[in-house]
């Protein structure tokens, strides 16, 4: 039988990576969350068969959730359920509610108060005779299908970096063609550790939610994960230590040294002022280590961050370790599992817009 062709998702944006980003770290819902996760390792170019054997899914079910954000984006990682009587509200109704729910009360005159209640809200479409009647749950359920949701306003923060494009393309570069000789390895720091219960999803019978303790205490200080991941291999390496500063890291670096005496070590991580050190940088150079540092704002770059995602899915989600050792044994067991199956890394974001980039864009859609 033909080897199925593989899949990849489309190209994605610099904006459509970050909040893909942001989902992994944040959904609760488990469905999206996964879905996210294999979104941004597609994106990230692993193979079906790769995500299939990191996630513990089918190649269906890779194929079904790449596909699905190819043609709807990001409405796809939401899980939809059916049923229910017929519409009473029709469609260009609720487009106009959608719209007037994104205005402020000030633009329709009321200067009681600066933003829509659910309530408010249902009482102006009423008193503007857009509808005759609507209750507030059904007001909610309107604007979540029509992707307006009350959110809390943030900022959004562009690249400074001057040299932004010429860094990216260096990483690019490393990650495409390795040189002779050389070693790729994505670093980063992961944490803070701490010991408090973690909300995660489980199976459960309905309605019985596993149930884990309410504590305000974080006791035992936290602890600090620095973690390397080898292109060559996909493997995790990683060290626990109490702080992070640039003797942990330089400690860390050498360990790493150790590990493949004689090929160059093309070392690629943030700007966090430790990875920049005078000792750290002088060691490295003396010591055949080429230190490559991600432009500005452009952690998304790291192609261990994927890997983070994942391990904070699967060994602390839904976890309340009492101790320290107890959380390291969880991580140290789930990177034990992830080398046992890792596979070398190749094709990162082969068909991403950033490829084409020559210059950082003035609007990131």
């Amino acid at each position: 039988m033909a080897r199925k062709p593989e899949v990849f998702v489309r190209a994605l944006s610099m904006e459509e990576g970050r909040k893909l980003q942001r989902i992994t770290r944040s959904a609760k819902d488990p469905v999206k969350l996964r879905r996210a996760i294999v979104v941004l390792m597609s994106a990230q170019g692993q193979s079906a068969s790769a995500i299939r054997s990191l996630m513990q899914v089918s190649d269906d079910y890779v194929r079904s959730v790449v596909h699905a954000f190819n043609e709807r984006g990001f409405d796809a990682l939401d899980p939809k359920w059916s049923g229910g009587r017929p519409r009473r509200i029709g469609e260009w109704v609720r487009e106009r509610i959608c719209l007037i729910a994104r205005t402020t009360p000030a633009e329709w005159g009321i200067t009681a108060f600066s933003t829509w209640s659910l309530a408010k809200l249902a009482a102006h479409l009423e008193n503007i005779g857009l509808v005759t009647s609507l209750s507030v749950e059904h007001l909610r359920r309107i604007l979540k299908t029509g992707g307006v949701s009350w959110q809390t306003t943030t900022t959004w923060k562009s690249s400074n970096d001057p040299d932004f494009i010429t860094k990216m393309h260096a990483v690019l570069t490393l990650y495409d063609t390795p040189p002779e000789g050389g070693r790729v390895i994505c670093v980063d720091e992961f944490g803070p550790l701490n010991l408090m219960p973690r909300k995660g999803k489980t199976w459960r019978p309905a309605g019985h939610p596993a149930r884990l303790r309410a504590t305000f205490n974080r006791n035992d200080g936290v602890r600090h994960m620095l973690g390397a991941l080898d292109l060559a291999t996909g493997r995790i390496y990683y060290r626990i230590r109490n702080r992070k500063r640039w003797r942990e890291f330089l400690s860390f670096l050498k360990s790493l040294r150790a590990r493949w005496p004689g090929e160059r070590l093309h070392v690629i991580c943030d700007n966090y002022s430790p990875h920049k050190h005078p000792e750290v940088r002088t060691w490295a150079t003396a010591n055949d280590v080429d230190l490559v540092f991600l432009p500005t704002y452009g952690s998304w770059l790291n192609w261990i961050e994927s890997e983070f995602a994942a391990l904070r899915y699967f060994a602390l989600n839904g976890t309340d370790h009492r101790s320290h050792e107890e959380q390291n044994t969880a991580i140290a067991a789930y990177i034990r599992w992830h080398n046992q199956h890792a596979r070398p890394k190749t094709s990162f974001a082969a068909s991403s817009p950033i490829r084409s980039w020559t210059s950082y864009p003035s609007k990131v859609a």
